[in-house]
């Protein structure tokens, strides 16, 4: 059995002593200022300042950390916590433009080292999370997004309601809604009610410019290239999804549709509404669709209507979620942007 070490080199001098043994070292990661380096090595018991060894059978949780960077403040706050026999640090991986450590423990955290952990990384804006056991990266898979706050950075029923001078009503339902404060489909009937009248030609100013959330190109590439499927269902509108389906070239765009009627949108809902139930019900449905076993499936969102998809599938993810979501979720990413996945995913 295979066992892993951790040492903390806090000069550049030991760094370079520590790299002129070649044969020995298997991982030397500098942080940004190189005040602080980490080594994964064989043992050199002279250059130790601490040393976990953990083996793989005894592992019980593991911990991925994603930044945009570490600070070496952050890296040596973060060895004062695992300077004990039955944690283990990882080095530094990059992927994409997200940096992350992993944290793997032989015995469960207490309450006390968990809330210091989570202070320590909250200040940090570092997103800590518990992964040991997701999908694969490796294999067909099929990721499922919401689309308004997650795919894309704005509501679009917000921005249609700002043309309509109503903006400050359907935000404030929208926001109910989000929280779970309000039954979905009721909230959007009343919101699409105050809609009445917008000349669908000025939908085409929110429709044909719509804001990437931050990651969300990469993040479809990405797994695209791992032959993945890549879908949004959304409590939103066609008019706008399936603008998006064809920006980024997603397999699937799932949303309601708005009734016009003389170029102008009537107040009104056609067909079934996307509530909670049929998002989950789209994950299976797309699973099923494209042969993929349900334990390769992700869901990711940030509102109540989420909640139902993300418990269906193997990984629910909240991203940049209400609190409610995130407490539910099974991952959640706080403070980075959609690349988070990618990397996150890459640990296993």
């Amino acid at each position: 059995m295979s066992q892993n070490h951790l040492y903390i080199a806090p000069k550049l001098e030991l760094l370079q002593q520590l790299t002129s043994h070649s044969d020995i070292v298997n991982h030397v990661v500098m942080t940004q200022n190189t005040a602080s380096v980490l080594c994964a090595v064989e043992p050199i018991s002279e250059y130790t300042q601490a040393t976990n060894t953990i083996e793989s059978k005894d592992i019980v949780s593991q911990w991925v950390l994603t930044s945009e960077s570490f600070t070496s403040e952050f890296i040596s706050q973060l060895a004062d916590h695992i300077n004990q026999p039955y944690w283990l640090l990882g080095t530094v991986n990059q992927c994409l433009d997200v940096s992350s450590i992993k944290i793997q423990l032989s015995v469960e955290l207490t309450n006390v080292q968990y809330n210091e952990l989570i202070t320590l990384c909250n200040d940090a804006k570092v997103d800590i999370n518990n992964v040991l056991v997701l999908p694969t990266l490796n294999q067909p898979g099929l990721v499922v997004l919401d689309m308004d706050s997650t795919s894309i950075t704005i509501e679009c029923i917000d921005e249609i309601a700002k043309l309509a001078n109503v903006g400050d009503q359907v935000s404030e339902i929208t926001e109910l809604a989000m929280q779970g404060k309000l039954d979905f489909s009721q909230s959007l009937i009343s919101r699409v009610s105050k809609l009445k009248g917008i000349e669908l030609s000025l939908l085409d100013t929110i429709a044909n410019n719509l804001p990437l959330m931050p990651g969300m190109a990469e993040l479809v590439i990405q797994f695209k290239k791992n032959n993945w499927k890549v879908a949004v269902a959304s409590g939103g509108f066609t008019y706008f999804a399936d603008n998006l389906k064809e920006l980024l070239s997603l397999d699937d765009a799932v949303s309601n549709t708005l009734t016009i009627a003389d170029g102008k949108l009537t107040g009104e809902v056609e067909g079934q509404i996307v509530d909670a139930q049929v998002k989950a019900d789209t994950v299976e449905a797309l699973a099923k669709k494209y042969n993929i076993g349900m334990n390769q499936t992700i869901a990711i969102g940030d509102g109540a209507n989420d909640l139902k998809m993300m418990e269906k599938a193997a990984l629910g993810i909240a991203f940049h979620a209400k609190p409610l979501v995130q407490e539910q979720a099974d991952l959640a990413i706080n403070f980075g942007n959609l690349t988070s996945v990618i990397a996150l995913l890459s640990h296993q």
